[in-house]
Order: C-alpha cells, then structure tokens, then sequence
C-alpha cells in the first residue's frame, strides 16, 4: 500500500484523458502535497519523501506549462519526461544514499531489520530495477510520442508493473532466504 500512496500522483496523472492534462497536473500536485503533509505528521523526515517531494515539484511545474501553454509541444512527451523524471529522482535517492524504496519498506518492517546489511541491499535492488524500468520508459515513450495511444499506455503500465512485480517477487525471496537463515 506504501508504493501506492507514494506513486499515487502518477498513477492519477497517468489514468485521466491527455485531453485533460491541465487539471490531471492540478490533482497530482494536491495528492503529492497532501501525502507529504500526512507523511511529516505521522514523523517521516524529508529525506525519507525523496519520490514524493519529487512528485510535488514535477506536478507543479507541469501545472504551470500546462495553463501557461495548453498546446505545449511538451504535451506528447509528457509520458516520457515523467518516466525521466522518475529515473532521476530515484536515481538521486540512490546517489545520496536513501534509496527511496528503503523507507517505505521501513513502513512494513520491524525496527530492528533495519540496520540489517541484506535489508539495506534489498533497497538499493529494488530502487536500481525501479530507476531502470523509468529510464527504459522513458525512451520507449520518447519514441513512442506522435505514435498511436495503445503502444504508449502499454509502456506506461509495463514501466510501473514489472518493477512492481519484481518488487514483490524479490521480497518474497529474500524474505525466504532470511528465514531459512534464521533457521539454521
């Protein structure tokens, strides 16, 4: 449920009719300002928001271009430059050593995992596969921009499913794998 409030914006921003760019940016930013307002009360520091302090500037800047120039050139790449955006971001996070998938699974996981060498590693795996899946997105959907609409949703979602699916798998097994250890 983390991945889904921390991408939530996107997935907003994605799912409403190009046609409606303008306002898909104006609920993006208010959901992404929101998740952070609900984040720093429940304690979360603002290094732990990297994805959604991220979020909250893209959505507004886009905001912006969108009212300031509704028939923007931009607007055929603005599935590619999110997914860029999305790579670097989390690309960031990794280069200042908050790989942003550590603190949502900080979220689920007991206190005394975190310190752990495999769960930190765990993160930084996961935030690599995710930066991967962006920037393979976002070329896919440069390319894919003046084409037809089925090609580009299918890379939108695959840009967002197979890390997610890897997410969940990759867990899965080292979860299996700590056990197993604790076992012995």
């Amino acid at each position: 449920m983390s991945y889904l409030r921390t991408f939530a914006p996107w997935i907003v921003y994605a799912i409403i009719p190009s046609q409606y760019w303008q306002w898909s940016a104006v609920i993006a930013v208010v959901i992404a300002v929101a998740g952070i307002a609900v984040q720093l009360r429940a304690g979360r520091s603002l290094d732990s928001l990297v994805i959604d302090i991220g979020s909250a500037v893209f959505f507004a800047i886009v905001t912006v271009v969108a009212f300031a120039d509704p028939d923007t050139a931009l607007h055929a790449y603005m599935p590619a430059i999110a997914n860029g955006v999305l790579a670097l971001i989390a690309g960031i996070s990794l280069l200042i050593r908050v790989p942003f998938t550590l603190p949502i699974a900080k979220q689920t996981t007991p206190r005394e995992f975190w310190d752990q060498p495999l769960f930190i590693r765990t993160a930084y795996v996961l935030t690599s596969v995710w930066t991967a899946s962006f920037v393979i997105g976002c070329i896919a959907l440069a390319a894919l921009a003046h084409g037809s609409a089925g090609p580009r949703v299918t890379v939108q979602v695959l840009a967002f499913v197979i890390p997610v699916v890897f997410t969940i798998r990759y867990v899965a097994h080292i979860q299996g794998k700590a056990r197993a250890a604790l076992a012995e």
